[in-house]
């Protein structure tokens, strides 16, 4: 498995900041999804600083599934094994289990003892794909310190397979071709101006052949399959896409997955992956955003 580690400090400005975990704790995260040997996995160590928080877990990318009768991906919540750092109590989860959350995200209420503590999340998915990490959000639910200091902070640390960086080309409505870097959101959320047409371009690792794009327009117009960073779509048509889907081609998929979402003007957000359509539950609700992500498959553990 690739590691990457990503930290993110949560502050009143809400900016994000780099770290690095140390050995021992890559180590211990990398062991931590071994304990389902059959089924993908990612994890990361939260860390908080004294206090009572409410955790908001985003819901996990990827349709649902069930795998041995396990509803999937599912969110696993625990304390760390004894070691230097001190663990956060959990209170209590939105959800039946005390521990679990499932695909649709959930909260949970957790305590972090004097000096801060550790609480792992592994994020589990079927096997052969990329189980990935959810959002994880702070709530401050006692109050902060008064003498002044600056208020606590999260970290989480993350270890997750590669992403394959990209570049994409959006064509808008009023606005023309706009070239982005494939990392997060990109489009105009919430501004209601249409996507006409996209394409996607890899810039590292695979090559431009090997991502596949298809546009969906009102009352059931579909594109083709349509690769090499081509664009996909109309411009000049006054055409808004309204569904979109992206897939790989067959001599890598056994190796890379494709995650991605559509923002729409009514419809809110639509996770899908690996060349499934994503549509609004709107029909003909225009496309405003776009995420895509292209990761490296986990390795299968065990047998």
């Amino acid at each position: 498995m690739t590691e990457k580690s990503r930290a993110i400090s949560k502050k009143p400005a809400q900016r994000a900041a780099e770290t690095a975990p140390s050995k021992a704790t890559a180590k211990a995260v990398a062991a931590r999804t071994l304990e389902y040997p059959h089924l993908a996995a990612s994890a990361s160590i939260v860390r908080l600083e004294e206090g009572l928080y409410v955790l908001d877990i985003s819901a996990t990318p990827g349709l649902p599934g069930r795998r041995s009768g396990v509803g999937l991906p599912a969110i696993h919540l625990s304390a760390p094994p004894p070691g230097p750092s001190r663990s956060v109590e959990i209170i209590g989860t939105s959800g039946d289990a005390a521990t679990w959350i499932g695909h649709d995200g959930g909260t949970v209420v957790v305590k972090s003892p004097p000096g801060g503590g550790d609480l792992w999340v592994t994020a589990y998915g079927p096997p052969n794909t990329a189980a990935l990490v959810p959002l994880i959000e702070p709530r401050r639910l006692d109050r902060p310190p008064s003498n002044g200091a600056a208020p606590p902070s999260l970290d989480v640390v993350v270890v997750e397979p590669d992403e394959i960086r990209t570049e994409i080309v959006l064509h808008v409505e009023r606005l023309g071709d706009r070239r982005f870097s494939g990392q997060g959101w990109i489009g105009n959320r919430g501004r209601k101006l249409r996507i006409e047409a996209f394409s996607i371009r890899p810039t590292d690792t695979l090559v431009a052949g090997d991502i596949e794009i298809k546009g969906l327009g009102p009352s059931g117009r579909e594109t083709p399959w349509v690769s090499d960073g081509k664009l996909c779509g109309t411009r000049g048509q006054h055409l808004p896409l309204t569904g979109f889907a992206v897939r790989l081609a067959a001599h890598v998929d056994d190796r890379f997955d494709v995650l991605y979402e559509g923002a729409f003007f009514e419809s809110g957000v639509a996770p899908y992956r690996n060349g499934a359509l994503c549509i609004p539950a709107i029909a003909d609700d225009p496309l405003e955003a776009i995420n895509v992500r292209v990761i490296r498959r986990a390795p299968q553990l065990g047998g």
